[in-house]
């Protein structure tokens, strides 16, 4: 290693330039006075005394008067203790650095695990109260009448709010009667077994707490749109598809608006097999560019796995894998999926029915 790279490695350790400069050429001279040190390097003499005081406070040199400043460098043995110290540290943050890369860690901001139900509830009242396009919640009677506020708020926002009420098998409270859940849920359904709270708000944030006889009691509180789908389809599983409608608020003539694609084919296929023409207007973003898209035309067909392979409507087996519609529009046939979409061009938010070729029922009661 020569002069200069020796000056670099020192700086690279901490020393400023005229630090280096000074120890470089005082390990050459061995020892001088602050002028003679000065003349042998580019250090000015203006600046030579404050750089010889730096260097001696961080242990490289030490001063002496002899009828003037001098200085010598001392014994290196600290100097190279911190010096390979700082070596070891740089190789471990290379290693660190390359584990990292290789295995990054999980993105705490998306996922928060929280010991207070409290918590837990609170941040689903305020996601609940801004949400836009769909809200999904598990709840028991009291947490119902307590997020009854937030839920309107999201039903004046136009959400359509699902609702799954669970009460003990045995010996649980009645249930209110219809006009309990005007306003503030689109349908509600009814479980007669211990649940967890579930919040499911705009296909991004989920709230999870442990039904209250659990073992284990703790919050779980999602922002991440993947993670949420995973709940979401829990939610569709064990929470809502196999149990009895107790309230529905929904139209069932247009315009009748859907957040779900399998709900929307499950119910114009019928009308589709039977020649109907309906007229949509689907909202949501173009898959590729994440871009809004907003368009509107006649439905053609629906795709879904297993089609018309059974009479009625099709089970959510059928329904698990691609499920879309083809919209006719002004520029030709746009496919539309629902939420996860990959195949489809657009990811619908909203699918509404705005009109319908003669009077026809969308949904019979």
């Amino acid at each position: 290693m020569d002069s200069a790279e020796l000056r670099g490695a020192l700086e690279d350790a901490g020393l400023s330039q005229y630090q280096a400069e000074a120890y470089n050429t005082l390990l050459q001279l061995g020892a001088a006075s602050a002028t003679e040190l000065a003349d042998a390097c580019s250090v000015p003499t203006a600046r030579i005394y404050d750089v010889l005081r730096d260097l001696e406070s961080k242990g490289y040199i030490e001063t002496y008067e002899q009828e003037s400043l001098h200085a010598r460098a001392r014994d290196p043995k600290d100097v190279l203790t911190d010096l390979r110290g700082r070596a070891e540290l740089l190789v471990d943050a290379a290693d660190e650095i390359e584990d990292r890369w290789e295995e990054p860690e999980v993105d705490r901001h998306k996922v928060s695990i929280v010991k207070r139900f409290d918590t837990v509830f609170d941040h689903a009242t305020a996601a609940i109260r801004d949400a836009k396009y769909e809200v999904q919640v598990s709840a028991t009677l009291e947490q119902y009448r307590e997020l009854k506020p937030a839920l309107e708020a999201a039903s004046r926002n136009g959400a359509i709010v699902k609702l799954s009420i669970h009460t003990p098998p045995t010996g649980g409270p009645d249930l209110p009667p219809s006009s309990m859940f005007e306003g503030a849920t689109t349908e509600v359904r009814h479980r007669e077994l211990p649940t967890p709270f579930v919040a499911l708000v705009d296909r991004t944030e989920t709230c999870f707490a442990p039904h209250a006889e659990s073992l284990n009691q703790y919050g779980v509180l999602v922002n991440d749109y993947t993670l949420t789908y995973v709940f979401h389809w829990y939610f569709q599983t064990c929470l809502w598809e196999v149990w009895d409608v107790i309230y529905d608020g929904r139209a069932d003539m247009p315009p009748m608006s859907y957040a779900d694609i399998r709900r929307c084919v499950r119910d114009i296929e019928p009308l589709l097999d039977d020649g109907v023409e309906l007229t949509v207007s689907v909202e949501g973003f173009a898959t590729e560019t994440g871009e809004n898209v907003s368009l509107s035309g006649t439905v053609v067909d629906v795709l879904y796995e297993g089609m018309r392979s059974t009479e009625g409507p099709p089970p959510l087996s059928q329904l698990a894998g691609q499920v879309a519609i083809y919209v006719e529009t002004g520029d030709g046939v746009v496919t539309v999926g629902g939420w996860g979409s990959v195949l489809e061009a657009v990811e619908a938010t909203r699918v509404t029915i705005e009109a319908v070729d003669g009077d026809r029922r969308i949904v019979e009661r």
